[in-house]
């Protein structure tokens, strides 16, 4: 009997390669939509589709790949496999980088399948780590060598026209040995079903795209900007798992670690793509991608924030029933952020680098948080972010406040950024008697209520000095673009 062999791939430079130029200017007509979705499932297949096309073409079973997606995979070979492999390897890393002009990186490492699976872990890591500190090398090049440009006409119509316009109606994915770093839509010499359910045969792939007005296309940025309640603006939505890469490095065996693997890209995957076809968010939304352990998604502003709500509330019931078996927080937790366009033709690639921003500033600060116009909130305080929101919102469309009032409101958070006249804090009586200025007029028992609920929730309960609340700044400003139009 022959040995085995474990192999890992590991694709770099995804960040990258995605925020690579892609002609798309401030002034053009189109956001740039298709070539950057186009982009994010040329990633996201190829990690599915290599590994199988590699099993397919040694001869070997389906059951040999271990886990696949978020920019990597596992498979066991028979020890007399690796020359070949080898070569197959080579051969699609060299595709993968022409075709992203040198900013996509394939890696492997292959090692005996004996010992522990935390020695057997190390050994990769250690191979795929020397490659990381060698990407000449492992690419092949002189340093003397220019760098290709990153993409061509060529590759970003292959990426807009064949992956970000075609994949979404697919049925399958095809993979051919004469361009191993392609995938093709419905041919190939090996093809595979795209599925939005886990299936031992097919492929995993959430893909929705909002509609247009005709119903033909995908919907545009600037028709999902329409789409808004209040202001017409878009976004981009970023999450990712807190510590994922700590949790799968405590589990103590390979049968441990690909079914967690499976577990979280059959959630993000499956999910994403339930959640954005129900009624309140399909028109609305559109997915970028989903990872191992990440995702991202475009679309009006208001659905990107109840979207971010409703996964989080699905992921900590998932993590609650599946990793309950496993001591400690990590990769229990969820971070996310939103960024939003400043125009309404903005490059999409520009808004998804800004979220990512956002997003690493949340992780760095905190754990199981979001980052929201402007602010880092936990997410029980995003909870009472959104029900200040709609004290807010009544109380401008109910009572007829002038929106200028929102206003007046954010000045509270502009005083104690610098302290009072003394250098202090306001002290809460002379905080209630400026904000019942502001609020004055009827005596209706309603709007008193609503008006006392708005002081406590700004301002906090039983304190001689007011500290405000990071979520009632949230709060006013999701209420102004509610209520702007």
């Amino acid at each position: 009997m022959s040995e085995q062999i474990l192999l890992q791939g590991k694709i770099l430079g995804i960040e990258e390669f995605l925020l690579a130029g892609s002609g798309v200017g401030k002034t053009s007509r189109s956001a740039g939509e298709e070539l950057l979705t186009g982009r994010a499932q040329w990633i996201t297949l190829l990690c599915e589709v290599v590994p199988r096309a590699l099993l397919a073409e040694l001869g070997l079973a389906r059951i040999l790949l271990g886990s696949s997606g978020g920019g990597q995979f596992l498979v066991v070979l028979p020890g007399e496999a690796r020359p070949a492999a080898e070569e197959f390897l080579g051969a699609a890393a060299a595709e993968m980088a022409r075709l992203s002009g040198g900013s996509v990186r394939l890696i492997w490492a292959a090692t005996e399948n004996l010992g522990d699976w935390a020695v057997v872990r190390k050994r990769l890591n250690d191979q795929l780590q020397s490659q990381r500190n060698a990407p000449l090398a492992a690419a092949g090049l002189s340093a003397f060598e220019p760098a290709e440009a990153a993409g061509t006409s060529e590759a970003d119509h292959y990426f807009a026209r064949e992956l970000g316009t075609k994949v979404r109606e697919a049925s399958s994915i095809g993979w051919s040995p004469e361009h191993p770093g392609k995938v093709t839509p419905g041919e190939g010499k090996h093809t595979w079903v795209l599925t939005s359910n886990l299936s031992p045969e097919g492929i995993l792939l959430a893909r929705h795209a909002a509609p247009s007005d005709d119903g033909k296309t995908a919907a545009p940025v600037q028709t999902l900007a329409r789409r808004s309640q209040g202001r017409s603006i878009w976004g981009v939505l970023r999450g990712d798992v807190d510590n994922f890469g700590v949790r799968l490095r405590r589990v103590h065996s390979i049968e441990e670690h690909v079914p967690l693997s499976v577990l979280y890209k059959q959630f993000f995957a499956g999910e994403l793509e339930v959640l954005c076809s129900l009624p309140e968010f399909w028109r609305k939304l559109s997915i970028i991608y989903a990872g191992g352990d990440d995702f991202a998604v475009y679309g009006a502003w208001d659905a990107l924030i109840a979207l971010a709500r409703e996964i989080q509330r699905l992921f900590h019931r998932f993590t609650e029933e599946n990793l309950k078996e496993f001591p400690g927080a990590e990769g229990k937790t969820i971070s996310m952020a939103i960024a939003l366009a400043p125009e309404m033709y903005y490059p999409l690639a520009a808004v998804h680098e800004e979220a990512g921003r956002n997003l690493d500033l949340a992780k760095s600060a905190d754990k199981d948080c979001i980052y929201l116009l402007g602010r880092i909130l936990e997410w029980r305080h995003l909870n009472d972010a959104a029900e200040l929101k709609d004290t807010v919102t009544r109380l401008v469309h109910e009572y007829r406040m002038s929106k200028q009032f929102l206003y007046q409101l954010r000045s509270f958070y502009r005083r104690e950024a610098y302290g009072d006249a003394a250098g202090g804090f306001e002290r809460t009586w002379r905080f209630q008697r400026r904000f019942n200025r502001i609020l004055s007029g009827t005596r209706d028992r309603e709007f008193q209520k609503l008006r006392t609920h708005l002081i406590s929730e700004l301002a906090g309960r039983k304190s001689a000095e007011v500290k405000l609340r990071p979520a009632g700044l949230v709060a006013l400003e999701w209420a102004r673009l509610v209520t702007e139009v």
